[in-house]
């Protein structure tokens, strides 16, 4: 071979090599390029006063210092037996376990091998032949003992950011599952209120049974008198049973919602230890709604839905990452023989050695730009996810504020409506005695007051709940434990600088 043809081959060769690496390299632009998040947020909450707009917020408020000492107690049972709460708790446990499964694909893999085996070549072939001629087995047994090593060369960070990807995850579901605590501990409280609102009305309704009868028995008496008819007797009689019927209905749903809190509680049906008597008197806790910005640090369900976005980004870049060249390099060390007798011989035995594999995919790398594609798709799902919790969120506190505000009004006029329904029941039964008022008026009179006094219960039950709403709303009630929070980080950049 000429020199100039020497001199070409060794110019070709690498140029060849180089020439198909390139376009094997080249990343395909993702069908729909993912943006940043908007994580705007209006300055103050709609329909509130901007000049009245307070820093204070009450979701920096523990739950166990916003409720009072018996919601406390069921609170606490449920945290301990809630199965939904347990099983988040596993879930937290499993994306754990997948932190450190990424963590070791980082690190080489050592192990260590035994291995046994018989071989029998062809005897017309070269190793067949020269295995004759120096008089090898026919049947070759080999063995092998050794340790074995195998590592792949993180180059561009493909294996470290499925590691952050898999801790952003792991962060979000300890996120996820204090926003079920959340949840959690507003259903307990709002069964609660409810509990104590049915009981109210029952009360109301088992007094109203009561003056009923006294009223009954006065229009009997009438009748024999001959002031009223038979009629009055029975339409006052119809109304005493429909009441009656009323109370069991009650104490119907007073079982339900016991039966509710106590599978909250997970546990069996048992009674609710509660402290009933003045609910009217209750006075529902002022909330602090902060600043709009803040929801984006005390929501649970706003950080696991940031911390979800910063891993489907890192996906990305994991997905990107297969495009390139992975370094394999394998090593082993160990002894290997053909008989048992001589596996233990060294140095004669010993075998070691080290390999490097550079592979770069070239052809059909259809399944590579289908996940790729997919990952871009994904990311911009989560940034759509974020986005709509952040409105989400907002809208949420939003409703709250104007249901509080709305309630308070309502339940004042509520009020003062069942006030002048009191009076008027004096002023119907005096004037019925006095024969200027019918029976019907006097009927009428006493179930308007009765529904305006089931109605201010369920006003003030909507009131106390929209409290504990606007409270869940905020993000308050899921802290669980102090050292925990500081222990994590804050905030994504946090763990992709780590």
């Amino acid at each position: 071979m000429s020199e100039l043809a020497r001199q070409i081959r060794r110019v070709t060769l690498p140029t060849l090599l180089l020439a198909l690496l390139l376009p094997a390299c080249a990343v395909p632009p993702q069908p729909v390029e993912a943006r940043a998040p908007d994580r705007r947020v209006p300055e103050v909450y709609a329909g509130s006063n901007a000049a009245s707009t307070t820093t204070e917020n009450s979701a920096d408020i523990d739950w166990t210092e916003f409720f009072d000492a018996p919601l406390r107690a069921l609170i606490e049972t449920a945290l301990q037996n809630n199965q939904e709460l347990n099983m988040l708790a596993l879930e937290v446990g499993i994306s754990e376990n997948e932190v450190r499964a990424r963590r070791g694909e980082v690190l080489p893999q050592l192990g260590v091998g035994v291995g046994a085996g018989i071989e029998k070549v062809g005897e017309h072939t070269s190793q067949g032949a020269a295995d004759e001629a120096n008089d090898v087995p026919e049947h070759l047994k080999d063995y092998m003992a050794g340790f074995l090593a195998t590592w792949e060369v993180d180059i561009w960070n493909k294996l470290r950011n499925a590691t952050k990807a898999a801790t952003f995850r792991y962060l979000a579901s300890i996120e996820g599952r204090r926003f079920a605590t959340t949840r959690l501990v507003a259903e307990i409280a709002h069964a609660y209120y409810e509990l104590l609102a049915l009981d109210g009305q029952l009360e109301v309704l088992v007094e109203n049974i009561r003056i009923q009868n006294d009223a009954l028995e006065v229009v009997r008496l009438q009748k024999q008198a001959a002031r009223v008819t038979e009629l009055a007797v029975q339409r006052f009689e119809a109304e005493v049973l429909k009441n009656q019927s009323k109370r069991f209905s009650i104490q119907q749903q007073i079982l339900e919602t016991e039966n509710r809190i106590n599978l909250l509680l997970g546990r069996f049906p048992q009674h609710i230890e509660r402290a009933s008597d003045g609910f009217l008197q209750i006075r529902p806790r002022e909330v602090r709604n902060g600043l709009p910005t803040e929801l984006l640090e005390n929501r649970p369900d706003v950080r696991e839905a940031e911390f979800e976005l910063a891993a489907a980004e890192l996906d990305v870049d994991v997905a990107r990452a297969h495009f390139y060249p992975s370094l394999e390099i394998g090593a082993g060390v160990g002894y290997q023989a053909y008989t048992l007798g001589h596996l233990k011989e060294s140095p004669e035995s010993l075998f070691y050695g080290v390999s490097a594999e550079l592979f770069t995919p070239l052809l059909n790398r259809n399944s590579i730009e289908a996940h790729y594609f997919s990952a871009g798709a994904m990311q911009m799902q989560a940034v759509y996810a974020y986005e709509r919790t952040i409105l989400g969120a907002y809208n949420e506190v939003a409703t709250q504020l104007a249901m509080i505000e709305n309630l308070d009004q309502s339940f004042a006029l509520r009020e003062r409506q069942v006030e002048r329904l009191n009076d008027s029941i004096e002023t119907s039964a005096g004037l019925f005695t006095s024969a200027r008022a019918d029976y019907m008026e006097v009927l009428l009179t006493r179930r308007e007051a009765l529904d305006a006094q089931m109605e201010l219960i369920e006003t003030k039950q909507e009131r106390l709940s929209a409290t504990v709403s606007l409270y869940r709303a905020l993000g308050g009630g899921w802290s669980e434990n102090t050292a925990e929070q500081e222990a994590q980080p804050e905030h994504p950049s946090e763990v992709a600088q780590s």
